[in-house]
């Protein structure tokens, strides 16, 4: 999806340029265009304790492609619910599953205001593909929206993403656990869940870890939370793992030998997919 300033160059109205978006920080870290001071603000605090912060955005995304591409060849899945969307510079989930299948239908959520601004021209020209102006950390919203409903088949697997956006959650009164629960619960056998998160690996790399998360969460953005692997691994409940398991997102099925050594930043975030018996 992609989010366009008006002709002369302003954001669109209902949106404030002012507050740091975590849809135009990613777009930034991803060498987009659609962000603004403040977003840009963000990544330029993060980078002052760690200068290879747009690592994290990239892998991020990098794995996400992986993870799309082995779903929609390997397996028989060809409905896609991905949470968080976002405002990606290239590679949206439709465009890579449809390619692969072009049969697949994807659902895009997201309530920020700079990708509600132009999510649903999605529907204008893909007719397997929709937008839905949801928040994501209340499944309950989310699962029971009847225009999702009537476009995906909840009576068949769906692919759920949760790919960079948990640990944007922090609220003490609901676990971020306890959100991937509800949604998963909600989920028939043979569904799987795509899911990264920025890591805590507990060990020479948690001092570099929880200075960035202090960064991001006294940024503009306000969010970026550095879980444990216990943590994490807690978001997929009642999940078959995917060998290799959950691993830092450039070591999940990477497309050739790693012949460089990870950056740090690169060992900060973990990803994994899960199978719903």
């Amino acid at each position: 999806m992609t989010v366009s300033k008006t002709g002369d160059g302003r954001a669109p109205a209902n949106v404030d340029t002012s507050v740091a978006s975590i849809a135009r920080v990613y777009d930034y870290a991803l060498g987009g265009k659609d962000h603004y001071e403040a977003d840009r603000l963000t990544i330029e605090q993060v980078r002052k304790v760690a200068p290879e912060v747009p690592l994290l955005a990239v892998d991020n995304r990098a794995f996400l492609i992986r993870a799309l591409r082995f779903l929609a060849t390997q397996t028989d899945v060809t409905q896609f619910l991905d949470l968080g969307s976002g405002l990606p510079t290239a590679e949206n989930t439709h465009q890579v599953v449809q390619r692969l299948r072009p049969e697949s239908r994807v659902v895009y959520v997201d309530n920020d205001p700079s990708v509600i601004a132009h999510g649903r021209a999605l529907l204008e020209d893909n007719e397997f593909t929709m937008f839905s102006a949801a928040d994501i950390f209340d499944p309950e919203s989310v699962l029971g929206d009847p225009s999702i409903r009537r476009f995906l088949d909840f009576s068949r697997p769906i692919v759920l993403i949760q790919n960079g956006t948990l640990h944007h959650y922090a609220d003490p009164a609901r676990s971020p656990q306890d959100i991937m629960a509800t949604y998963v619960d909600a989920l028939p056998s043979g569904s799987y869940v795509v899911l990264a998160h920025f890591y805590d690996p507990e060990d020479d790399d948690s001092v570099l870890a929880r200075r960035m998360e202090d960064v991001f969460v006294h940024s503009p953005m306000g969010s970026g939370v550095f879980r444990t692997r216990a943590e994490i691994q807690g978001l997929f409940p009642g999940l078959e793992m995917v060998e290799p398991g959950l691993v830092v997102c450039a070591r999940w099925w990477p497309d050739g030998p790693l012949l460089k050594p990870l950056d740090p930043v690169q060992r900060c975030i973990a990803g994994g997919v899960g199978r719903k018996p």
